[in-house]
Parts: structure tokens; C-alpha cells; sequence
């Protein structure tokens, strides 16, 4: 199975959105990545339900969400509601992580669990099972156009070896600084679902470098 990439919205021209979303729909993306930030958990704010509806109504493609936002079971079904397929939450921001995600699966989306550069993957031990996506950060969440942290290789390759081990299926995605030149180390670590806002959306050719990105690194193994 080749790897899944999924443009960055949080990098697109917001006054041509819509024109945004019919190129990512052009291209050979396998999803649209969403960052939703509230401005408590990450200091900055985005957008929320409204505007992943209206992008719902335009994309092709399945919407992955991320959701850097404090107290997300509150706002979990207005998500799902407006076309979330993919709905991540941060490990950070849960008091009560297992009953989230079991919230998010019982909307009908696909559950994921994100930590920041910080934290080890030793801490989502307990919820590998329950997750269909886990969202590695090589950035410190909050803003587009950072430079990639190059210790997540390493994570990566710790939470591929406890997925393995453990027969589990869960997609890794990594999120932050990726660009044609880190990518194929990315995918190499373990990763297989690449997120990128800026190398895409700024890039003089977005769908040739989507299709770039796609041929980085050739077949890699099924993992889902």
C-alpha cells in the first residue's frame, strides 16, 4: 500500500478556499487535513464546525481533524456533524482519554490520539487498541511553517515497533515541518499518512508536488 498524504488547509490562501479545496481535489491527496486550534491549548485560533462544513461540502476527499482544542468531548458530534471522517484529539488535552475516543467511534468516525514533541509514545500504551490513527507532532502545535523536529524519527520508529509487536493497525501520521526533502526519512521511520500545509500549499506546482510526494519512497508496507 503506498503512504497517504494529506495537504494542510491551516497553509492554504483562505481568501480562495474554495479554489484551494477543488486543486486538493484534483490531486492525487488521499485526505484533507484540518487543524482546529481555540487559542487555550495552542496559541492560536483557526477555525471550527462552520467552516469544516462548508469544506465538506466542496472536498472530494475525506476531512482528517485535528482538534488542539481543551475540552474537545464537548464539541466531538458538531464535528462529526459537519463532515469529520477522521477525528484526532490531543493526549494533552484529555482528562479522560479512553472515554473520548470511545465518543469519537461511537459518532461513526475514525478515532485518532495526538501527542506533542515533548511526550514519549509510551504514554499512549493503554490506548493503542482503541485508536485507528495516531498523530505524531514534529512541531510544537499552534502554527504552520515550522521547521521539522528531528527526534520524532525516533518516536516514530518506537510506536511502528509497539504497533507491530502488537499486531495493531492504527495509521501513523505525522504532522509538521514535512517536505519532499524530509519525507522519505519520515515514511522510512515507520510513518505512512505524510501531513503538509506549507510545502503544498506555497509550492509554485501544489498538484505536482502533492504528486511528488505520493512517489516518495515507492511501495511501502501495508500497515492498514
Amino acid at each position: 500500500m503506498k503512504h497517504l498524504v494529506a495537504p494542510s488547509l491551516l497553509a492554504a490562501d483562505f481568501s480562495r478556499l474554495a479554489e484551494e479545496v477543488a486543486m486538493v481535489n484534483e490531486s492525487q491527496a488521499d485526505w484533507l487535513h484540518l487543524d482546529v486550534m481555540d487559542g487555550h491549548f495552542v496559541p492560536n485560533i483557526t477555525f471550527g464546525p462552520m467552516v469544516i462544513e462548508a469544506v465538506n461540502r466542496l472536498s472530494k476527499k475525506p476531512l482528517d481533524v485535528h482538534l488542539m482544542i481543551r475540552q474537545p468531548e464537548k464539541y466531538i458530534e458538531q464535528f462529526r456533524e459537519a463532515g469529520a471522517d477522521v477525528i484526532t484529539v490531543h493526549y494533552e488535552a484529555c482528562t479522560h482519554l479512553h472515554r473520548v475516543i470511545q465518543q469519537i467511534r461511537d459518532t461513526g468516525a475514525t478515532p485518532g490520539v495526538s501527542i506533542n514533541p515533548h511526550n514519549p509514545v509510551s504514554l499512549l500504551e493503554d490506548i493503542l487498541e482503541e485508536v485507528g490513527l495516531v498523530l505524531l507532532m514534529s512541531v510544537n502545535p499552534g502554527f504552520g511553517g515550522q521547521k521539522f523536529i528531528y527526534n520524532t524519527l525516533l518516536k516514530i520508529q518506537r510506536l511502528r515497533n509497539r504497533l507491530t509487536v502488537r499486531n495493531l493497525t492504527a495509521h501513523i501520521e505525522v504532522d509538521g515541518g514535512i517536505g519532499l526533502h524530509n519525507a522519505e526519512k519520515v515514511l522510512q521511520a515507520g510513518a505512512d499518512v505524510l501531513v503538509a500545509g506549507s510545502a503544498i500549499f506555497k509550492a509554485d506546482d501544489p498538484i505536482d508536488t502533492i504528486r511528488r510526494f505520493k512517489e516518495i519512497g515507492g511501495e511501502i508496507r501495508k500497515f492498514v
